[in-house]
């Protein structure tokens, strides 16, 4: 009985570890795809964000690393062309032209950014692409550009943001990284049935 009960509680020691190294890696893994820019011809700036993702495009745009920015994630309901949203007054007072800003109204998930992107770049004859996103959201953008590109001859690479809250082991401790990993990983799920 003894044995049984020291193996038993040897089990449940590596169960807890083993749960505990997954739940903690889990920062890692949900942004492990993250590069180092490099020349291409679009730079696609994520909608969903307080202005860190903009930021980042025009660093990227100034850099000298794409001459085309796509905004995503701004609604046509609201959108006035005449009047532009607050992402494009942003990235025109960082020092990107307004002519190198296309704004893409129709895209309002993940997936859509994806497969509207793939659209401009092939009417565009663009054929290489910067992401700019946050930490957390990269294994989603990785797993669902790979198959908006599928079959094409276009390229894109993943560049982050670097957001005051993030790091990748300690992200649970910050409300908001726990919040946005906890979400990340549901969407991921999710992604897997529908669109993988």
């Amino acid at each position: 009985m003894k044995f049984l009960f020291t193996r038993a509680l040897v089990f449940l020691f590596w169960v807890s570890v083993t749960v505990s190294l997954c739940f903690v890696s889990l920062g890692l893994f949900v942004s492990q795809h993250a590069e180092t820019p490099k020349k291409s011809d679009v730079i696609i700036v994520l909608g969903g964000d307080n202005g860190l993702r903009v930021q980042k495009g025009a660093e990227l745009y100034k850099a000298g690393y794409a001459n085309h920015i796509i905004l995503t994630g701004i609604d046509e309901r609201f959108y006035r062309p005449d009047h532009p949203n607050w992402r494009e007054r942003r990235m025109t007072k960082l020092g990107v032209p307004r002519e190198a800003i296309k704004v893409d109204t129709k895209s309002r998930t993940t997936w859509e950014e994806a497969v509207n992107t793939s659209n401009t770049m092939e009417t565009k004859g663009w054929k290489s692409a910067i992401i700019v996103s946050d930490p957390p959201h990269l294994l989603r953008l990785h797993q669902t550009w790979s198959r908006a590109f599928e079959g094409s001859s276009k390229k894109f690479i993943l560049v982050p943001t670097k957001p005051v809250w993030w790091r990748q082991i300690l992200w649970w401790k910050n409300e908001k990284s726990y919040l946005f990993v906890m979400n990340e990983i549901k969407k991921n799920l999710f992604y897997v049935v529908v669109h993988y």
